[in-house]
């Protein structure tokens, strides 16, 4: 038995879940092919009776996970890939808070057809729940004379146009509209928060782990030129390319950005397409942009794992689990690798070696950091080895930070923030990972069972504990998105009062102070 919603664009039939009613694949948009190829998003065309909504679209183009796995795209797919999920328990008329999840994986990954993404638990809770797709890639966010930059975001605010369109006719309340995700996606919410076009589109917003990525238009051009060098074809030429193509030569960039990375902005040379300052799409950084009051009316969470880098320095030879761990996890993380990591966006970890060793003054040059920051770190973390200290310095730098700045620069102009820090230690590989990237999406939409799931909470089962987490985190965002209390007090620049994501949740006040003295009016390199 199924359900007909009408939107703007003609019916559309779904089907139960138990009390949930579920539509995949709804486009938002049409498809970015022929004369729409690296263009802005145009409304998709009406059509007539009623359209199926049972599978999700094809997923944006993206290369395979790893060689010898189910590619999450192939060119037969196509490039219809624009669209809306909707997990829904109403109906027309019931006005139910609205969440709106933005996927990450590095901005040239990732889908909302993953597990990971299933918006089934989170729905139940009370809540509307929509997902969707975005391009990613030089499909997205690659640099092309003539075409609009952050192609991407665009596609995120036509979905968010959508949303406010037809969310009605599914149960949701158009007025009381939360955003959240994760990595790309939580840099990808903070980045709305700004954006013209994006205003009066959502009430609420919750950053997770806002990955600090952004280019100078210059550099986007580089990248570009690096890409079409690869292929044997000028700048002009590029949007003709075919996907698979661009996709051959989309990783030729980084041998370039981490051969010298004092020549870039970025801190970290881990995709090459990242979004760009346009000041269309993106005005400024965000935390900088925030400090005009454009978004006070918008309620905020923002927050980041504890362990943010360790999953990339792990990859590198920076860290390294005990023998015993190596045995008994890397036969598991090597499938999750080949299974869902670079959907994510995250990198494979090597096979057993000898670690690497890491100068952190170079690392310091290449953050933006003083000389003084080394020693500054060291004292702050004085049992860590330079190894753990690198993946600190680059948590905060990527992940942490920005997190903070972005709640400090929205309360100090008027907005309601509100700060965590999620530190639940995942016991993959004999603890080694701690609280890292990604591990808190399981505990935010409640697939505890995903490939995903499976890898960062260290098994098949989940800990008792992370379920306990999972259901006190959900609880928490679902409050927040009905009624901006997300159960903890306001962060406030003098008591910076944040709750810690544990088993067992508490508030703490300010419990990153080390890290925040040393990054002490940097927030504008």
């Amino acid at each position: 038995m199924g359900a007909v919603v009408e939107t703007t664009a003609g019916s559309v039939e779904g089907r139960t879940d138990g009390e949930l009613f579920v539509f995949k694949g709804i486009p938002y948009a049409a498809a970015p092919d022929g004369a729409l190829r690296m263009q802005a998003p145009v409304p998709v065309a009406a059509w007539d009776g009623v359209r199926p909504a049972f599978e999700y679209s094809s997923a944006p183009p993206q290369l395979p996970l790893t060689p010898g796995t189910p590619p999450l795209w192939r060119p037969a797919d196509g490039l219809d890939c624009l669209s809306v999920n909707v997990w829904t328990p109403g109906g027309a008329g019931d006005r139910l808070p609205v969440m709106v999840w933005i996927h990450g994986g590095g901005w040239k990954a990732g889908s909302s057809s993953d597990p990971a993404h299933d918006g089934a638990i989170l729905a139940r809770g009370g809540v509307v729940l929509v997902t969707l797709n975005y391009r990613v890639g030089f499909e997205g966010f690659g640099f092309v004379p003539g075409a609009p930059a952050n192609r991407g975001f665009l596609d995120q605010t036509a979905a968010l146009r959508w949303v406010h369109d037809n969310i009605a006719g599914f149960g949701g309340d158009p007025d009381n509209v939360t955003l959240f995700g994760e990595s790309g996606g939580g840099l990808s919410i903070a980045a709305l928060l700004s954006a013209p076009a994006a205003r009066g589109l959502f009430r609420r917003a919750i950053v997770q782990s806002p990955a600090a990525r952004l280019l100078a238009a210059p550099e986007s051009r580089r990248i570009a030129e690096i890409i079409a060098a690869a292929l044997g074809v000028g700048l002009d030429d590029l949007a003709t390319q075919s996907p698979i193509a661009l996709l051959s030569v989309q990783d030729e960039p980084l041998a370039a950005m981490e051969a010298d990375p004092g020549a870039w902005t970025t801190p970290e040379a881990i995709t090459a397409f990242t979004p760009i300052i346009d000041g269309v799409t993106v005005v400024d950084k965000p935390w900088l942009a925030l400090s005009s009051g454009v978004a006070r009316d918008i309620d905020l969470i923002s927050g980041s794992t504890h362990d943010e880098f360790t999953l990339f320095a792990l990859s590198r030879g920076l860290l390294q689990p005990s023998a015993s761990a190596m045995i008994k996890g890397l036969p598991t993380f090597a499938r999750m690798t080949a299974r869902g990591l670079r959907r994510h966006g995250l990198p494979p970890t090597p096979r057993r070696t000898r670690l690497r060793t890491v100068d952190l003054s170079t690392t310091a040059a290449h953050l933006g950091l003083p000389p003084s920051a080394p020693a500054a770190y060291r004292a702050a973390y004085p049992t860590s080895t330079d190894a753990q200290l690198y993946t600190v310095m680059y948590s905060d730098a990527m992940f942490r930070m920005p997190a903070i700045w972005l709640a400090e620069a929205h309360t100090a102009a008027g907005g309601r923030s509100h700060v965590y820090d999620f530190t639940w230690a995942s016991p993959a590989l004999g603890g080694i990972l701690g609280a890292c990237h990604v591990a808190d999406i399981p505990a935010t939409l409640g697939n505890t069972d995903s490939p995903l799931a499976t890898f960062v909470l260290g098994g098949p089962r989940p800990p008792d504990s992370m379920l306990r987490l999972s259901e006190q985190l959900r609880s928490s965002w679902i409050s927040f998105a009905t009624t901006g209390d997300p159960g903890w007090p306001e962060f406030t620049p003098d008591r910076s009062l944040t709750r810690i994501w544990n088993s067992e949740p508490t508030v703490a006040a300010n419990p990153l102070a080390a890290s925040r003295r040393i990054w002490q009016g940097l927030s504008d390199n």
